[in-house]
C-alpha cells in the first residue's frame, strides 16, 4: 500500500529543480546583476532603484543602453520639421532593468533642464529614449546622446504642451522617487 502523503525520491528532485529554475528566472528578469560600464557613461540612473553598479546609482555607458530591446518611431515633434524617424529603447525597459519603484522620474539634460515626468506615461505611452533621429546618431549638438520622445502622432493628447515639456533632450541622469 502506498502512502499518499510522503513525496517519492523522483518529485523531491523534480520539484528542487523547478524551484531552482524559478529563482533563477526570477533574478534574470528583475535585472539583479547590472555590470559596470566598460565606456565612459552617458546615462545614471539613481533614487528608489534596486539595481545599481555605481554605489547607489545605475551607470550606462552607450553599449550597455544598446543591449537593451530597440524600438523605433515615427512623429513629429514640436522642435523639427516634419515626421522624424528615431531609434532607442523604451523608457519603461530602463526602468525595469534598474527595478525602479516609484511615481515620478526627474529628467536632467546636460544644459541643467530639469522636469518631473509621471512614471504612469512609461505605461501609457511607449516613451522613447532615442539613440538616433534618421539613422544619425545623437550628439549633444544636435539634441543628444540622449533624447525622451513621447509618440506624439500615436494620441492626440500627446499635442498637449505639458508633454512638449517632457521631451528632454542631452539627457544625462534619471531621479526614480
Amino acid at each position: 500500500m502506498r502512502h499518499c502523503g510522503r513525496i517519492s525520491r523522483r518529485g523531491l528532485i523534480g520539484g528542487i529543480f523547478v524551484l531552482v529554475l524559478a529563482v533563477a528566472g526570477a533574478s534574470a528578469s528583475s535585472g539583479a546583476e547590472l555590470p559596470a560600464p566598460s565606456g565612459d557613461p552617458i546615462l545614471t540612473v539613481g533614487g528608489a532603484i534596486s539595481n545599481t553598479n555605481d554605489g547607489d546609482e545605475a551607470a550606462f555607458d552607450r553599449e550597455m543602453l544598446l543591449a537593451l530591446p530597440r524600438h523605433s518611431l515615427d512623429t513629429h515633434t514640436s522642435v523639427t520639421d516634419g515626421v522624424q524617424h528615431f531609434e532607442g529603447f523604451l523608457m519603461r525597459d530602463l526602468l525595469a532593468r534598474v527595478g525602479a519603484q516609484g511615481e515620478t522620474v526627474t529628467a536632467h539634460a546636460l544644459n541643467d533642464y530639469v522636469i518631473d515626468i509621471p512614471m504612469s506615461d512609461f505605461e501609457r505611452f511607449d516613451v522613447l529614449v532615442a539613440m538616433t533621429m534618421n539613422g544619425r546618431r545623437l550628439t549633444a549638438r544636435d539634441k543628444g546622446p540622449l533624447w525622451i520622445v513621447y509618440p506624439r502622432d500615436r494620441a492626440a493628447e500627446l499635442q498637449d504642451i505639458r508633454y512638449d515639456y517632457r521631451w528632454v533632450w542631452q539627457l544625462d541622469s534619471l531621479l526614480v522617487r
